[in-house]
């Protein structure tokens, strides 16, 4: 149901519809979207301050340019809302009903206006380069706008794009929406040069975008709505690449989200009046324990380095380093800069632990091939958000396993629970003989026990000995595999083995073999895809055998938006499914 039948949002369907609207208009519906942004945000969570801060920037772009014709790239497009809103997707801001239909991402299987499906930072201008090229070699005279903000400036492809988009001699406008953050604080030296240019109004010569060789001009509120209009009037079909400095405030509108703009980067559902999540808090985490850890060993005098990219609130690591600031590194939003100078301290002496999220982790492939693996540096990683979940198609993360354990010299430890964990960390951290990465478990946090306190051979954990189906539970998926093991054992009348892997990357081949003896049938649970996951590792050993394996995950493709427990069904992943799997393969062929 429309909660605000009375705003004037309702009487936008496209950006045509603003632009015979007044100055007054438009300022009444940013301050309506800055009230629906909040409302939606409260009641499902999702990215706050990016899109408070960008309203005016957004309605002066479609008021003066004309989308889908003229192409606006949103870099990350986690700051997207606004642009929603005018472009056929109110709804999914003003109905509660209509929330779950619009993505928080650009997603051009919404609209027309949104011209590729972006999550991961720094994209928009190599984007805006190729767009301009192929306008130019189709011989189509469209305005192409890339927006990137500060933050998403500090990662390797924005150089790329800036670089050449130098090279272009044709249309193309770069805003640079700089609100002196990223999803923390900015790390690097190009800050510098860009405060330099706010505190100088765009003038000092410290100016890294025309030492590229690109035009450039400075706006000093971005949220002055009529400002934005007339600096966009004076450059739409300008005839050659330009830099808008576009200085905005995060969180604009919304004083905890201008105040802590860390912690409303991305929020939760939360408390409107106090601003405080109104979702249960945890009372222990992985991540809390891995900190606890990493401040003995430093304590212990052990040089470890805890290192991430821009993301410390992810692993409570904000903790760390105020306790431990010479022992830790934020690289920014740069994912290869991250791991490749962590190799290099490694060779060192220096005990490097990468904080990585796995859908970021995509980023620094190359460095993992090349630098990690290649160099068999021992670095330590924190791999978290492996698992099938119900985020964006932009933020999956069940593909680490496959992209992760068939690169040489890697060896990916899973644990079951926390003991285990601590175990695999505190082993990793002291030897120094390969990489070791750890995938985080994302379930509410269990409590085992460790089988071994070294773990550089493989040696499969059996949590029980049975016969007939042998259940391999990777991970987080350790409690599926006892529930399934449980209702086997009720409604087929089989009493399971059931089998912790710790490692995805290796196979213990004799308790592989030995399973062989008197068990039919493998059955391996992992949160991830399993194409190329560690199901079909297990598979592949019994090929040339009569064991038959049923390997459980997801399949290959994108999930985006969908509930958990429907991606479960559909992906046969709730007991009953596996159970009732298990019994076909073994009995219908009798």
């Amino acid at each position: 149901m429309n909660q605000h039948p009375d705003f004037l949002l309702n009487e936008v369907n496209e950006p045509e519809d603003i632009k015979t609207m007044s100055l007054d208009e438009l300022k009444q519906l940013a301050t309506e979207m800055r009230q629906l942004i909040l409302e939606r945000d409260e009641k499902i969570g999702g990215h706050v301050g990016p899109n408070l801060g960008i309203v005016e920037t957004t309605l002066a772009l479609h008021y003066v340019f004309n989308s889908p014709h003229d192409k606006i790239v949103w870099d990350v497009s986690h700051q997207c809302y606004a642009h929603k809103m005018l472009t056929g997707r109110k709804q999914g801001f003003l109905d509660p009903d209509h929330y779950d239909e619009v993505s928080g991402f650009t997603a051009p299987e919404e609209s027309d206006h949104d011209f590729f499906k972006v999550g991961h930072t720094s994209t928009s201008v190599a984007l805006a380069d190729g767009l301009a090229i192929a306008r130019d070699k189709l011989g189509k005279t469209d305005n192409v706008i890339a927006v990137i903000g500060d933050g998403s400036l500090s990662g390797g492809l924005a150089f790329e794009g800036l670089n050449n988009a130098a090279k272009l001699q044709s249309n193309l406008i770069i805003v640079v929406n700089d609100n002196n953050m990223s999803i923390d604080e900015n790390q690097g030296g190009l800050y510098k040069g860009l405060k330099e240019l706010r505190d100088t109004h765009g003038q000092s010569s410290n100016n890294i975008f025309k030492f590229m060789g690109l035009d450039y001009r400075y706006v000093e509120d971005g949220n002055d709505l009529s400002e934005m209009i007339k600096v966009f009037k004076n450059v739409k079909d300008i005839d050659h690449p330009i830099v808008l400095h576009v200085h905005t405030l995060k969180g604009k509108g919304f004083k905890p989200a201008e105040e802590n703009e860390m912690e409303y980067h991305w929020r939760g559902p939360f408390d409107p009046q106090t601003g405080k999540s109104t979702e249960p808090a945890a009372k222990e985490s992985y991540s809390a324990a891995v900190v606890d850890e990493l401040e003995k060993q430093v304590a212990a005098g052990v040089p470890i380095m805890a290192m991430n990219a821009a993301i410390p609130g992810m692993f409570d690591l904000k903790r760390f380093q105020a306790k431990y600031p010479d022992n830790y590194w934020d690289s920014g939003i740069a994912e290869q800069e991250c791991v490749t100078s962590a190799v290099a301290m490694a060779t060192r002496g220096i005990r490097p632990v990468v904080f990585m999220n796995s859908t970021f982790l995509q980023r620094a492939y190359d460095q993992l091939v090349h630098d990690v693996a290649l160099n068999d540096a021992p670095i330590v990683m924190i791999v978290r958000g492996g698992t099938i979940s119900d985020d964006s198609a932009t933020h999956q993360g069940s593909l680490d396993i496959s992209f992760i354990k068939n690169i040489p010299n890697l060896e990916y430890l899973v644990p079951t629970n926390l003991e285990e964990m601590m175990a695999m960390l505190k082993w990793a951290i002291k030897q120094t003989d390969t990489p070791i990465l750890i995938r985080q478990p994302e379930k509410p946090v269990i409590h085992g026990q460790a089988s071994q306190t070294d773990y550089s051979n493989i040696d499969y954990n059996f949590a029980h000995h049975g016969n007939k189906v042998a259940i391999m539970a990777v991970g987080d998926f350790w409690q599926l595999g006892e529930h399934v093991r449980e209702l086997m054992k009720q409604q087929l009348h089989i009493d399971a083995s059931l089998i912790n892997p710790e490692s995805v990357t290796g196979i213990d081949q004799q308790d592989l073999h030995y399973l062989q003896e008197d068990h039919d049938l493998v059955v391996t649970l992992e949160d991830g895809t399993v194409h190329g996951g560690f199901g079909e590792t297990v598979a592949r050993y019994y090929g040339p055998t009569d064991m038959k394996v049923l390997s459980f995950g997801a399949p290959r493709e994108f999930a985006d938006n969908v509930p958990l427990n429907v991606l479960y069904e559909w992906y046969h992943l709730t007991p009953q499914q596996i159970v009732d799997d298990v019994e076909r393969v073994l009995y219908s062929s009798l």
